[in-house]
């Protein structure tokens, strides 16, 4: 579940929950208007003030929304008297099953430039003296066995084969620039989830969407969670800076959940 801020006098305003679940406001807003999530309190002044109950309710919706339950659904599922481990054990299933199901495909979309490299306009030499350790052949034979048969992968591997070098290098370079985006908001001690980092991270998704297949925001936060749970991403992410993976998959998770 996600981790929340220490509360002062058992209650949070609506705006640190947003900001520690990644939520927005309006978000919190509609949840307590539909009667899914309604604040135990308010302040003086009429503002929402959530318990720390309140908020594991919030979290279980957070996780379900993420899984694309409908609202209502959810609230069927946080009926009273429902088993709170139950719905645990439900979340970790749901989300296990879609890791399994995304580990090929974002082995695909991460590893498609090296696919079919006898039809791309770059030659293999020319994509290792690009890409260096990032280059490996087995990936892109891999990635096919498993989903070769999915519309990301003939619409990646449809852009890809017509890039030049010139192409290919500027891809590269913009993904440096995003990822040296992330170090410096990381080192600044910038949160994943403020405005910076998420739009470090909706730029992320643009480039896929512009140069690879179209990628919805849901599926570029099923994709990051591959960051940190397949160490051979992981490893390609703390490369470049320790703890990155973990701060670029916060990011896309939270920009994913702001709409």
């Amino acid at each position: 579940m996600t981790a929340y801020p220490q509360m002062t006098d058992d209650v949070l305003t609506v705006g640190q929950v947003a900001e520690s679940l990644g939520v927005t406001v309006r978000t919190l807003h509609h949840y307590d208007e539909i009667g899914l999530v309604v604040p135990s309190g308010r302040s003086a002044a009429g503002y929402r003030l959530y318990t720390e109950e309140d908020l594991r309710r919030l979290q279980h919706v957070v996780v379900y929304r993420r899984l694309g339950f409908p609202l209502e659904e959810i609230g069927e599922l946080l009926a009273d008297g429902a088993d709170v481990a139950a719905h645990l054990r439900r979340q970790r299933a749901a989300v296990t099953d879609r890791l399994d199901e995304l580990a090929g495909l974002v082995s695909a979309i991460d590893k498609a430039l090296e696919a079919e490299m006898s039809e791309y306009k770059i030659t293999r030499e020319e994509q290792r003296e690009l890409f260096g350790d990032n280059f490996d052949e087995s990936y892109a034979r891999e990635a096919e066995q498993r989903w070769g048969d999915t519309e990301a992968w003939a619409q990646s591997q449809q852009r890809a084969r017509s890039y030049t070098k010139e192409q290919w290098e500027q891809i590269k370079d913009e993904g440096d620039e995003i990822n040296a985006r992330y170090v410096r908001l990381m080192r600044d001690g910038v949160p994943a989830a403020s405005a910076e980092a998420m739009d470090t991270a909706e730029a992320a998704r643009q480039q896929i969407c512009t140069w690879f297949y179209d990628c919805p925001r849901q599926m570029h936060a099923g994709i990051a969670e591959m960051y940190v749970a397949d160490p051979r991403f992981t490893k390609s992410y703390e490369d470049i800076a320790p703890g990155l993976a973990q701060y670029v998959r916060d990011a896309v998770v939270a920009n994913a959940a702001r709409g």
